[in-house]
């Protein structure tokens, strides 16, 4: 067994490294998904950008939601404890064919409602078509979560640039030869799909090694599903919680006052990135090493964590009052007060990020959906009581509140449960209760 000291100076040993190398491969993936909205605005219209983000978000859902929250599971299997056992990339494989499976025929059956509530610009075929990409999209979320559990994270990285850049060729070449419209969009993300994941799966099998056909073991897999569940209830709760004060503002304010506010809070939302990757980086290796081993290195790099955030705040908010008016127009000066608003909101989300990492890494997911959870209610309460009265602002001053004290609870979610083992009797009775 790993040595206490061997096992602290391995989960200190140069994350920065990793963690600066995801930040990256976000950007890359942030960048190109900017041009390849700016090329569907040229040839599509505003109808082309608003189907494409649609089919962007909601098939990747289906497929998520349908494989149980598979995604999000994975590193904890293939990297922890369990990792040896007969069977698991098998349970893995299984869950995320038939995920996929079961969500597109859910879509397929879906379709008519989908082309009432989301999709009335285009036509049935073309929804129905979409379906497809719930199939193709879930293997890539799967294989980056795969190569995050056997803690290839240069393979991981790839794929998250990858996702988003690819269908850039594709589209082009798809253009090039008569596609248009909205099957244009629907072809060309399932060649990038399909392109992306044959890389990750490839680069899975040359990691992996030979694989086995066993007995499928369903008790394994409604483990790995139930693991999944419990922390897509986070993910879901995270997503309103991002964007409930968008609705909200929409509704009670009008386009233009959401125009600005959308701006800033896509903006500050940059500062998310470092705390996004701590997760993907120190996820496997905590669920690899176990929770003794690491807890007091964890601790530590808790002030760490959030005076780097607290730096890169400073710098996105200087750049801010220059650079948001320079991009968008002077119509969007009142942005920049908005953006140091939502910016102080997440000053927390570098070491909110390592508490999720250690809650994750640790099997308590439904700990780090609990925190989650307690943010979005508080959002709700907030964007009604001030929203109303003062617009953005209030939107602004809502989600930060929410941001913070979702923040507070993960990182004191880490610190208890991360106490030394004589401390750690309360710890444990909670955690069974997300065993």
């Amino acid at each position: 067994m790993m040595s206490l000291a061997n096992a602290m100076r391995s989960v200190r040993r140069e994350p920065g490294r990793e963690v600066v190398a995801n930040v990256v491969a976000r950007v890359v993936a942030l960048v190109a998904l900017g041009v390849a909205t700016i090329l569907v605005a040229r040839t599509g219209g505003a109808a082309g950008v608003g189907a494409y983000a649609l089919l962007r978000v909601l098939p990747g859902l289906f497929g998520v939601l349908a494989a149980c929250g598979l995604p999000s599971a994975t590193a904890f299997y293939l990297a922890g404890p369990r990792r040896h056992e007969p069977g698991m990339m098998q349970a893995i494989v299984v869950l995320m064919l038939g995920g996929g499976v079961v969500g597109t025929l859910v879509w397929l059956a879906a379709t008519p409602m989908l082309h009432r509530v989301f999709f009335s610009s285009i036509s049935i075929p073309a929804v129905a078509l979409a379906g497809f990409t719930v199939f193709t999209q879930l293997p890539v979320a799967v294989g980056k979560g795969v190569l995050q559990g056997l803690e290839d994270m240069r393979g991981t990285n790839v794929v998250i640039g990858l996702e988003e850049l690819v269908f850039l060729p594709a589209y082009a070449v798809l253009w090039a030869f008569g596609a248009r419209e909205v099957g244009l969009i629907i072809w060309a993300l399932l060649v990038a799909d399909v392109a992306v994941s044959g890389y990750a799966w490839l680069r899975i099998a040359r990691r992996s090694g030979k694989f086995v056909i066993r007995r499928v073991r369903l008790p394994l897999i409604a483990e790995i599903a139930n693991f999944g569940i419990r922390g897509q209830v986070g993910g879901i709760v995270g997503l309103l919680n991002l964007r409930l004060d968008f609705a909200v503002l929409g509704a009670i304010a009008g386009p233009a006052t959401l125009g600005v506010y959308a701006v800033a809070s896509k903006y500050a939302e940059l500062l998310r990135l470092p705390g996004l990757a701590i997760t993907w980086v120190m996820y496997p290796r905590i669920a690899r090493q176990g929770q003794e081993q690491v807890a007091k290195s964890v601790r530590g790099l808790v002030p760490r964590a959030i005076l780097w955030n607290v730096l890169a705040g400073v710098l996105l908010a200087v750049a801010a009052g220059r650079l948001l008016p320079a991009l968008y127009g002077a119509e969007f000066g009142s942005a920049v007060a908005l953006t140091w608003i939502l910016l102080g909101g997440l000053v927390l989300q570098g070491a909110a990020g390592l508490a999720t990492a250690y809650l994750y890494g640790t099997g308590r997911p439904g700990m780090n959906s609990l925190a989650l959870g307690f943010g979005l209610a508080l959002t709700v309460l907030l964007d009604f009581l001030l929203i109303p009265a003062h617009g953005a602002m209030g939107a602004a001053v809502a989600s930060t509140v929410a941001y913070l004290t979702a923040d507070l609870f993960l990182i004191a979610m880490l610190l208890r449960s991360s106490k030394p083992a004589r401390s750690q009797a309360g710890a444990v009775v909670l955690a069974s209760g997300d065993a």
